[in-house]
């Protein structure tokens, strides 16, 4: 799988994992298309992939990706942003929306 996790991503999974999960949970990972915007995402920690997951380690954490979310983090980086304006994980990439123009899509998932 073609995607990236940055530091401070990886940390604030560590963090949801150390504080809602047990040794073997993941950070389950649900995307899926939102229109001309891009994407939208469920987020959450699992005791237990769900049936059809995909256990993906990546910078030491556990990732539990259904098969649509691995095909839509496809290129995509997956950062942390806590600022003023959004604090929640950022899912960014560059690729053609339906609106039929190729620009830059973001995502901030609220925690």
């Amino acid at each position: 799988m073609n995607f990236t996790l940055t530091p401070a991503a990886s940390r604030f999974i560590r963090l949801m994992l150390r504080s809602d999960g047990g040794p073997s949970s993941g950070f389950r990972l649900l995307l899926s298309p939102g229109g001309c915007s891009g994407l939208s995402a469920d987020i959450s920690v699992k005791a237990e992939p769900e049936p059809g997951d995909a256990i993906v380690e990546r910078d030491g954490v556990r990732l539990f990706l259904p098969a649509q979310s691995r095909l839509l983090l496809d290129g995509v980086t997956i950062d942390f942003a806590d600022n003023a304006a959004q604090t929640g994980l950022v899912f960014r990439e560059a690729r053609t929306v339906s609106c039929g123009t190729v620009a830059p899509v973001e995502l901030v998932q609220l925690q």
